[in-house]
């Protein structure tokens, strides 16, 4: 249950960051002095939902997990958004980067052992 917990977590932070890349988008060029206004679209708004979602099962995460474990194995969100990036805005992966989230697989295995 513990994994399945954590696993919802890092989903959900991963969606919320695909909203907020989605949103951001459609909106164009956001700087610092317009910004507020990516607050009030519905991409956005989703996004923030979800991250508040996933902060209160984080808070059941960590209430059953040590924070030694759960914080390394939630990195895979990392990995998750690097071919969430590759297959939904086409964005290409280097080699580098394809091996920094095999590390961090091996190291999330490592760590769950």
């Amino acid at each position: 249950m513990n994994a399945l917990l954590l696993l919802m977590n890092i989903l959900m932070l991963v969606a919320g960051q695909v909203l907020f890349k989605m949103g951001l988008d459609k909106l164009g060029g956001v700087t610092l002095a317009n910004s507020w206004r990516a607050m009030f679209t519905p991409h956005i708004l989703l996004g923030l939902v979800l991250y508040a979602l996933a902060t209160l099962v984080w808070f059941v995460v960590l209430s059953r997990m040590s924070l030694s474990t759960a914080y390394p194995i939630q990195s895979l969100a990392y990995v998750f958004g690097m071919i969430v990036a590759f297959i939904v805005f086409n964005e290409p992966i280097s080699l580098t980067k394809w091996i920094g989230a095999g590390i961090i697989v091996i190291g999330v295995i490592f760590i769950s052992k």
